[in-house]
């Protein structure tokens, strides 16, 4: 990403562990909504609001599947994850929505450096 005010979020927590996940949505949809260019890197157990068949949100906690859908509404379409992360998890490709970019590890430090922001969750 070119842009000089470019924001990654990276989410690391899994939908229903903790509010993590759905704070770095939130922060990702207000700066969205402000104008500024934003995408969106899984890792760790992040990925796992990637998946295709989300589930349902846990007791007490609001489903994030909604929001997930919603992200294009607000020009986030740059959903990221890395290969490794895949694997670690045993998923695939095919498990993960359509619209996520995969990227190796060893590219992720430059492709952070190209952000001028960056908010981990």
């Amino acid at each position: 990403m070119e842009e000089s005010n470019s924001l990654l979020v990276i989410i690391r927590h899994a939908p229903y562990s903790s509010n993590l996940l759905r704070e770095g949505l939130d922060a990702a949809l207000v700066a969205a909504a402000f104008g500024q260019p934003v995408d969106l890197l899984f890792l760790g157990q992040g990925v796992t609001a990637l998946l295709k068949e989300q589930g349902i949100a846990a007791p007490g906690m609001k489903a994030t599947r909604p929001t997930m859908d919603m992200l294009e509404m607000y020009d986030i379409e740059q959903l990221w994850t890395s290969e490794e992360t895949l694997v670690a998890l045993n998923l695939t490709r095919s498990d993960l929505r359509d619209n996520v970019q995969l990227i190796e590890a060893h590219a992720l430090p430059a492709f952070m450096k190209s952000y001028s922001q960056i908010l981990n969750f």
